[in-house]
């Protein structure tokens, strides 16, 4: 198995990761797990040698067991943040993620088996941009409301 894209540098990290935008409607597929309060993107890192299209198509089935093709790129996201467990934990992190708009079919029906790096069990969840509970990234609030047909470069800067 080849080593997700994660390398020590400094006191820190960079990952280089992959997130999947599946739609149906207004909503968007989420994932939360067993110990964290807020919900993160299906996706995960991209493993060496394999590409940014590859990883996302691996990710999306090893999270929602359905092999979906892509759409097209949304989004290039630079983020600046601090780990919050393991080895990671206080570490700065400088993560370029890569949001792909997947094609969802109507009769898509995910169903999630996979676990975190720490073993806590993960769960699907459909939102909108109105719930209420905490999700990352962040930016999915506005910018899912009236996707755009181009690729957007965001960057996120959470260094305290």
């Amino acid at each position: 198995m080849a080593s997700d894209c994660t390398v020590a540098i400094d006191n820190g990290y960079i990952n280089i990761r992959v997130g999947a935008i599946i739609m149906k409607g207004n909503k968007f597929l989420m994932v939360g797990n067993q110990k964290d309060e807020y919900l993160y993107s299906v996706g995960g890192r991209i493993q060496f040698g394999e590409s940014a299209e590859e990883a996302v198509v691996r990710e999306v089935f090893e999270e929602t067991g359905v092999r979906l093709e892509v759409d097209r790129l949304g989004f290039v996201h630079e983020n600046f943040f601090y780990g919050d467990y393991g080895k990671k934990e206080d570490r700065l992190i400088y993560e370029i993620s890569f949001f792909f708009y997947m094609k969802t079919p109507d009769d898509f029906e995910p169903v999630c088996d996979s676990f975190t790096d720490d073993e806590s069990k993960e769960r699907l969840i459909w939102v909108d941009e109105k719930s209420d509970i905490t999700y990352y990234p962040t930016f999915f609030r506005e910018e899912l409301r009236n996707p755009s047909s181009s690729v957007k470069h965001i960057v996120t800067d959470n260094r305290k």
